[in-house]
């Protein structure tokens, strides 16, 4: 064929995530080019494995931080208090910033959203974050992170 010009074909992805089936659970990789891009795509993830949910205008400013030693497990603590969260009070995360993630210590500032039950399509009842298959690995273009949720 004329016109195509050989060698490598590469794709820039800054970040993101996809859901992955696992045996009677769901899976959630996220990746992204800097720690705070791969919170966010997590975030994202565990929010669409719920469905689509929409919400509501306002909401109350937050930190919301977690302590540990293990950055894949700091990543899977923060997403099991938004599984409480939005158990609890049906709200959801709207991330400002990731002001850390490092050091023994995620921490996000954002505001807690209401969902709106009306507008939003519930597609799974997600009962736990999970430690199985749990991973973050830094990459040469940055990180890429799996968990496994309960359904």
């Amino acid at each position: 064929m004329s016109g195509l010009c050989p060698g490598r074909i590469t794709f820039r992805v800054t970040s993101g995530y996809e859901l992955f089936d696992h045996t009677a659970d769901l899976g959630i990789r996220g990746f992204g080019r800097t720690s705070a891009e791969i919170v966010e795509a997590m975030t994202a993830g565990f929010y669409a494995a719920v469905g689509g949910l929409a919400l509501r205008e306002g909401g109350e400013t937050c930190r919301v931080t977690v302590a540990g030693d293990d950055e894949a497990v700091l990543l899977r603590d923060y997403l099991a208090v938004l599984l409480l969260r939005l158990e609890r009070q049906l709200q959801v995360l709207k991330i400002d910033r990731v002001v850390r993630f490092g050091g023994g210590e995620l921490s996000v500032e954002g505001t807690w959203r209401e969902v709106d039950e009306g507008r939003s399509e519930f597609l799974r009842e997600v009962k736990a974050i999970t430690y199985h298959e749990l991973s973050l690995v830094r990459m040469d273009q940055g990180y890429e992170a799996r968990v496994i949720v309960d359904i």
